[in-house]
């Protein structure tokens, strides 16, 4: 047996080296100058902009197009990264199909939006080439706030406080910064170690003190933190993994979603990344499609989306649900997951049609599977947590929890959709309430 080949059809260096460089590079190309231009020109520059509405961090998406036409993507930045300090990841990620872009006037007029994501790429990359930081620290103010958390909430919170005069210590409970940016997004949605970079230059704003390795509950606790620092934001995200909870559900093969993304992110060669013949995604959100998607990109023979309810009612936009059919994706509907048989290993998976309220209809069919990628939802670890609104952190305002001197935001706040650019929506505001508390 090769050493490359594991258990059940399981192998690394599926494809050549070039093919596989060649699937995992950028999705949208960035715009050079010219293209920049002729993007930009198509712009309306509307007044009550639909485009900005529907932003979740508010970003005035008019002027910033227009900063670039008239040649100054410099300022279109600073416009862009006052209110998204992550405006170039959310760039990259966004999905400005389903926000600005939906909206944009001339989406609706010529089915044709502006792409605003992209001139919003052209604009954040340019300033970071420049490696200066567009903004500078306000006077110190002897204040000082622990963030919990690395990811696009705690980031977006951390910069905001640094940048109004707080001395802010970030802890991190991975080995790395950038929370679901680093780890959890799709490789050829952020190419060339982007997420790093960012947030190396997020940090140059000073005052932020990173310390990774530190996990709440583990080696630090909140009421520690209360003690020790004059407020808390809490960005934890979600550490948890949704069970199948279905017989089989431990064997072989069986994986979470997100560890397999992960692991993706993280690798230095791809070629040595095992993948299935034959894999299942169980899901419908943006998770389920990242994980299809590099599986088949990684040289996986079948690979199969199974949602339980109808397609429409899917997480994952139309955008990304043609992008994962376009790459050989077979997305199967209104089926759930009943059984996971194998010796050891996963050799099929069962599953049992449904109607959309999940009633079953007692017809069932399996799936051959020596893969199988678990994409039903993470969760939260609640131990020692605020008071709670079902099963993540309860908020009020601007992040406020139920213990004083504490706020939370991000996906382990109730009540925000779960999306990269919400995250930094709700750290930066935190970080505005957080101001406003500390100075009285």
């Amino acid at each position: 047996m090769d050493a490359r080949q594991l258990a059940g059809g399981i192998r690394a260096g599926r494809l050549e080296p070039q093919a596989l460089e060649e699937g995992f590079t950028d999705l949208h190309p960035p715009y050079d100058d010219h293209e920049a231009l002729v993007a930009a020109d198509r712009c309306y520059f509307c007044h009550d902009a639909p485009c900005a509405t529907a932003c979740p961090t508010t970003i005035d998406i008019p002027l910033f197009i227009r900063q670039i036409a008239t040649g100054t993507p410099e300022a279109a930045a600073k416009t862009i990264l006052s209110q998204n300090i992550l405006g170039g990841m959310c760039a990259r990620v966004c999905p400005t199909e389903t926000l600005c872009e939906e909206v944009c006037v001339r989406e609706v007029a010529e089915g044709k939006p502006v792409e605003i994501g992209r001139l919003q790429r052209y604009a954040t990359d340019t300033v970071m080439a420049q490696k200066a930081h567009p903004f500078e620290r306000a006077a110190p103010t002897g204040k000082r706030v622990a963030v919990v958390g690395a990811g696009p909430a705690g980031l977006s919170c951390a910069h905001r406080l640094a940048m109004k005069g707080h001395e802010v210590v970030i802890l991190d409970a991975r080995p790395k910064p950038g929370g679901l940016n680093e780890f959890g997004i799709a490789a050829y949605k952020s190419t060339d170690d982007f997420a790093a970079r960012e947030v190396d230059w997020l940090l140059g704003i000073g005052g932020i003190t990173l310390e990774t390795g530190k996990a709440l509950g583990r080696d630090v606790t909140l009421e520690g933190l209360t003690a020790q620092y004059d407020a808390v934001f809490l960005g934890l995200g979600l550490g948890g993994v949704n069970a199948l909870g279905i017989d089989g559900d431990d064997r072989e093969g069986v994986l979470n979603a997100v560890d397999f993304i992960s692991e993706l992110r993280q690798a230095g060669d791809l070629a040595m990344l095992p993948v299935g013949r034959d894999v299942v995604v169980i899901g419908g959100g943006m998770t389920a499609v990242d994980a299809a998607v590099q599986s088949k990109l990684l040289g996986a023979l079948n690979v199969t989306i199974v949602y339980r309810r109808s397609q429409a009612r899917m997480a994952a936009s139309a955008f990304e649900q043609e992008l994962a059919q376009a790459r050989g994706v077979r997305i199967i509907c209104n089926a759930m997951p009943k059984a996971v048989h194998g010796n050891g290993a996963v050799r099929e998976i069962e599953f049992e049609f449904t109607d959309d309220e999940l009633t079953p209809t007692g017809e069932s069919f399996r799936l051959p599977a020596d893969q199988v990628f678990r994409a039903i939802g993470q969760s939260l670890v609640t131990e020692g947590l605020p008071a709670l609104d079902g099963r993540k952190i309860a908020v009020e305002g601007p992040g406020r929890t139920s213990l004083p001197g504490v706020w939370a935001g991000g996906d382990c706040a109730a009540g925000g959709d779960d999306l990269t650019v919400t995250a930094v929506a709700e750290g930066r505001d935190a970080a505005e309430d957080i101001h406003a508390t500390l100075m009285g």
